[in-house]
């Protein structure tokens, strides 16, 4: 009986320890992802957009930024996708269906630059030229940008108001400022690494 007390009190202790142990882990991972977002240009995104992945990123820098690209991956096709859904709506105005094809366009290399650079983070063995590697990262993530730019541009100007004007710029926003803290998170992650 006295052995059955010391099993389960040791028990206790053990299980008692793992929970302490992992809830100061999860706590240090949300940190970490709080001080790094903190460099970003739009940190309070930054941090709602990854807080939910931290026991994946734990305090890695490259798992963060890897995880930032996986984000703004799935934003950029979920963008797409609604952007092909409003240039079917009816009655647009002949420029703003110009600006509709050229921004599902933009976006379509956005989202190829975003995956390409996702794909070269995941495939990256330590054996390889993290150089070269970082430098193919920042060039696609910079040019997915500049793409995710174009398209809004496509919706300037006083004859471009209205509601068509006011969703696209909604569903770019959103992906330009995961795309941008991503490509900080990748700098961040290289100004560490090398």
């Amino acid at each position: 009986m006295g052995s059955d007390i010391f099993a389960i009190s040791l028990f206790t202790v053990v299980v008692l320890s793992m929970v302490a142990a992992s809830s100061s882990s999860g706590t240090a991972s949300t940190e970490f992802i709080r001080t790094s977002c903190a460099s970003t240009t739009y940190p309070a995104l930054c941090y709602t957009s990854l807080v939910n992945h931290a026991s994946v990123i734990q305090k890695s820098p490259k798992l963060l930024a890897r995880t930032a690209l996986s984000v703004a991956a799935t934003s950029a096709k979920t963008t797409s996708t609604a952007m092909l859904r409003l240039s079917r709506t009816r009655g647009l105005k002949p420029r703003e269906i110009g600006a509709m094809k050229d921004c599902l366009e933009e976006m379509a290399d956005s989202a190829e630059q975003i995956q390409k650079s996702l794909t070269e983070m995941r495939s990256f063995k330590e054996s390889d030229d993290f150089r070269t590697m970082i430098s193919d990262v920042q060039t696609w993530v910079s040019a997915a940008l500049t793409s995710q730019d174009t398209c809004s541009e496509g919706f300037a100007g006083k004859e471009m108001d209205g509601n068509v004007k006011i969703a696209v710029t909604g569903n770019i926003l959103k992906i330009v400022h995961l795309t941008s803290n991503a490509l900080a998170l990748i700098n961040n992650y290289a100004s560490v690494h090398g």
